[in-house]
C-alpha cells in the first residue's frame, strides 16, 4: 500500500475553500460534476476538464536512510463562472476573482496561520499553474483551470 498525503490534502483544501466566506455562494465540488449544478459559479477540486488525471504525484527518499520520503504533488482544479449574457470581460473578471479568493484562502493569516499548510496535511501549498478557457454557447463562460502544488513529508 502506498503512503501518501494526497487524500488527507485534497479533503483539507475542500475543507478549507467551502469554509472561506468569500465563496459561500459558490459551488464547491469534489472532483467532476455527477449532476447539473444550478449555479453559476463553480470550484472544482481534484478536476480539470480533458484531465486524465485528478493529482499528479511524485515520491523520493528524502536522505540516507530511507527513513522518510517526500512527496510532491499536484491537485487539478477549475474554476468557472458563467451567465446567460454574452459579456465575456465579466466571466473573465468574475473567474479570476474567484481564483484570487482562493489563492487568499491559501495564505497564512492570524485566523487561519495552517492555511498554507492545509491543515497541516503538508509542508506547503500554493497556487501554482493556470489556462483560461472562454466559450460563447447560451451566455458567456469563462473557466479557469489551475494547479496547487503541494510538498509533503511521509
Amino acid at each position: 500500500m502506498m503512503t501518501s498525503r494526497v487524500p488527507a490534502a485534497v479533503d483539507a483544501l475542500l475543507a478549507i475553500l467551502r469554509a472561506a466566506p468569500a465563496l459561500a455562494e459558490v459551488d464547491i465540488v469534489d472532483g467532476p460534476v455527477a449532476v447539473n449544478l444550478t449555479r453559476l459559479r463553480r470550484i472544482h477540486v481534484g478536476w480539470q476538464p480533458g484531465a486524465d488525471a485528478a493529482v499528479s504525484l511524485e515520491q523520493s527518499f528524502n536522505g540516507a536512510g530511507a527513513r522518510t520520503r517526500d512527496e510532491a504533488f499536484t491537485i487539478l482544479c477549475y474554476a468557472e463562472a458563467r451567465a446567460g449574457d454574452k459579456d465575456m470581460q465579466a466571466r473573465r473578471t468574475e473567474v479570476f476573482a474567484l481564483v484570487g479568493e482562493i489563492e487568499q484562502a491559501l495564505r497564512a493569516t492570524n485566523a487561519a496561520p495552517a492555511a498554507p499548510t492545509l491543515s497541516g496535511t503538508v509542508l506547503w501549498a500554493h497556487l501554482t499553474a493556470g489556462d483560461l478557457i472562454q466559450a460563447q454557447a447560451e451566455g458567456s463562460l469563462a473557466g479557469l483551470a489551475f494547479a496547487v502544488t503541494c510538498q509533503a513529508r511521509i
